[in-house]
């Protein structure tokens, strides 16, 4: 894969139908992950206030928010807001976690519905382009919690040796932040 380009209507990029499988399967793990079991945040649907059940906000008179996840990949898509204030973060996490959940979903089935499962030219609006990087970047996101990517991952990923069974998947990283990067460049 080349990258992405700019176009006069966005960007334009070329996949190889390995490279459309990989990206899709691990962002349909991402779709999976967040989507399942979301927890219930109080959302008003009994009639308690009328107004917050039309916006979906949650009841404020409900049950606290729903706490921080504990699979570290999850945690580390949907964090805390509040570090040291579990209350506040409770609370925070009550309002802002629906919304953030069903975000990165849209994000995600957008790059879905753009990228041919067989591979081949995707060409994205400037919308569209911006919920490939948001997605993508979920992708790493997960990635780089199983891996146990930190700030110093230029060495991590030089001491893998290739008959690890992770250098595959430093690999796949690599490549999805290039990917990433291209995008990035194409949109500016």
């Amino acid at each position: 894969m080349a990258g992405f380009r700019a176009t006069a209507g966005g960007v334009t990029a070329r996949f190889a139908r390995p490279e459309a499988a990989i990206v899709r399967d691990l962002v349909e793990q991402v779709i999976e992950l967040v989507d399942a079991e979301t927890p219930n945040t109080g959302t008003a649907d009994s009639g308690a206030d009328e107004l917050a059940a039309l916006v979906g906000m949650p009841d404020p008179d409900s049950a606290p928010g729903p706490e921080i996840p504990e699979d570290p990949v999850l945690a580390r898509l949907l964090p805390d807001g509040y570090r040291n204030d579990s209350d506040a973060a409770s609370e925070f996490r009550r309002f802002t976690e629906p919304g953030l959940r069903s975000g990165k979903v849209a994000a995600a089935q957008t790059l879905l519905e753009t990228l041919p499962a067989n591979g081949g030219k995707v060409s994205l609006s400037g919308e569209q382009a911006e919920a490939w990087l948001r997605s993508i970047n979920d992708v790493r996101l997960a990635l780089g919690v199983r891996l146990g990517v930190t700030d110093d991952f230029d060495g991590l990923s030089e001491d893998i040796e290739r008959d690890d069974p992770r250098s595959a998947y430093f690999a796949v990283y690599q490549w999805l932040a290039y990917l990433q990067e291209s995008l990035l460049s194409a949109l500016s």
